[in-house]
């Protein structure tokens, strides 16, 4: 129960953060995207990768997964516009649902909601991410002409998705038998999001000591957990 309260409050506390305080220092969210990528990605290797490849009598199976997971991240990315690495382009002036939009990142966040329970440091790690793009997601959504009522709405909606995928794979047999590859599908889809904030080039490619060091401060917490 605890981490369905953790990963539906860190869409809450990001989307509060933007409600309360209306952020507008790009660079102080491009740090915390920056320090987020970098903690989903060390995470990512400490802890899922060598869990997926123990015990497996098919290496090579779970790496097409992985190959399977990174491609289906790149098709959602096509939809959601980016919104998973903190850039969404879309027509600010509409008033309609995006729906493209929240599809793609209902479906990005079910599936990281699968490995939850069973690998340490995980739970903080989709926390880590997730505020950040609650934070992009409630900005874009309050700069529409969605109505406020429905806005809270489509977040509450965004917020249960993550639950919704740990509680498919704690619950549902089908979903156990295929545990590792449907894992191994996730650690492609945070490899590409997390290498995607992570290496996109600075303003004029100039060399960001800040950024370095924020980088090697979530590799080194995402270690020690």
């Amino acid at each position: 129960m605890q981490n369905y309260i953790l990963s539906i409050s860190a869409v809450f506390l990001g989307s509060l953060i933007v409600f309360l305080f209306k952020p507008s220092n790009q660079k102080n969210l491009t740090l915390l995207l920056a320090f987020s990528g970098a903690f989903l990605l060390a995470i990512t290797i400490f802890n899922l990768l060598p869990e997926v490849f123990e015990d497996t009598h098919a290496p090579k199976r779970i790496g097409v997964w992985i190959m399977v997971g990174i491609l289906l991240q790149k098709v959602l990315e096509y939809f959601s516009k980016g919104a998973e690495h903190g850039h969404i382009h879309l027509d600010k002036n509409t008033s309609r649902i995006p729906k493209l939009l929240f599809i793609s990142l209902g479906i990005h966040a079910i599936l990281e909601g699968f490995p939850i329970h069973h690998a340490d440091g995980i739970m903080l790690g989709i926390i880590v991410h997730k505020i950040p793009i609650a934070m992009i997601l409630t900005t874009f959504l309050l700069n529409t002409k969605i109505s406020r009522k429905l806005i809270l709405l489509l977040l509450m909606v965004f917020a249960l998705m993550t639950p919704l995928g740990t509680f498919l794979s704690e619950h549902f047999t089908v979903m156990q038998n295929y545990y590792k590859e449907i894992t191994a599908l996730v650690i492609g889809i945070f490899l590409h999001v997390s290498t995607t904030i992570l290496f996109e080039s600075d303003a004029g490619h100039k060399f960001n000591i800040t950024k370095l060091m924020v980088v090697l401060l979530a590799t080194i917490m995402a270690y020690l957990i």
